[in-house]
């Protein structure tokens, strides 16, 4: 008897985005308006194509997820599955990074964090820029609140019973950062300016020409944050926001 295979969000929005761009009319998306990208029109498919991978100034990609939303928003359904379609390499990277410890939760988190993207697509204020990040830092919030309240008061076997400490939110570094940011112990763009710098591929220098805002500028504000988060992880908390303490730097 053949089995029955459950599609997942994540899987879902993909088949519809092969379907939006398949030949001989694929959804297309004027590019000729952003700085950086081809001066044409892209299906939308190949705008995905060419923006995995390729690092793009922040320019560049607030101008294109700008006039992705805007569609979004006032060109109808198709254009809020396309825009989808052109984010899901990076939601499904997400989506393994949080649910890599949590592999029975992986469809609720792929569900919630399509969610938290569709709703900042849908509402987060276009104008601010790092527009991108922010769209990501929605999803990636509405996505750990499913593992945020994963049970884990059953005590192993041979573990006496008893006065025991608090729970610390051990884990992969950018799920504590996830989590400090949805608790307003830092801000979005402090967990990213930790998150790319001390575990991606940005360098501080880059990040200030992006920016235009000066590298000991940044490394301090990193330095700042980084003291919160390690205070909460030391008091087990990362559920209230903490007032900043001197501590070594995480790394």
């Amino acid at each position: 008897m053949p089995s029955t295979r459950i599609t997942s969000a994540l899987s879902s929005a993909e088949t519809a985005f092969a379907l939006l761009t398949c030949e001989p009319a694929p959804l297309a998306f004027d590019a000729r308006p952003v700085p950086g990208l081809p001066n044409r029109t892209l299906p939308l498919n190949e705008l995905r194509e060419l923006l995995i991978g390729v690092p793009h100034y922040v320019e560049t990609t607030d101008a294109l997820w700008r006039q992705l939303a805007h569609h979004a928003r006032e060109w109808g359904p198709a254009w809020v599955v396309g825009a989808v379609g052109v984010a899901l390499p990076g939601l499904t990277h997400m989506a393994a990074r949080i649910g890599s410890a949590y592999t029975r939760h992986a469809d609720d988190i792929d569900s919630e964090l399509l969610a938290g993207f569709l709703h900042a697509l849908k509402h987060a204020p276009l104008e601010p820029p790092r527009l991108w990040l922010r769209f990501c830092w929605s999803a990636w919030r509405a996505g750990v609140a499913v593992v945020k309240a994963e049970p884990t008061e059953e005590l192993p076997d041979d573990l006496p019973t008893g006065s025991r400490s608090p729970a610390l939110p051990y884990g992969h570094p950018e799920l504590i950062l996830g989590r400090a940011a949805a608790a307003g112990i830092i801000t979005v763009e402090q967990a990213e300016l930790i998150a790319g710098t001390r575990f991606g591929d940005t360098l501080i220098e880059q990040l200030a020409t992006e920016t235009g805002v000066p590298a000991p500028t940044l490394r301090m504000r990193r330095r700042r944050a980084e003291r919160r988060v390690a205070k909460a992880v030391l008091a087990g908390d990362l559920t209230a926001t903490c007032r900043p303490m001197t501590l070594g730097v995480v790394r």
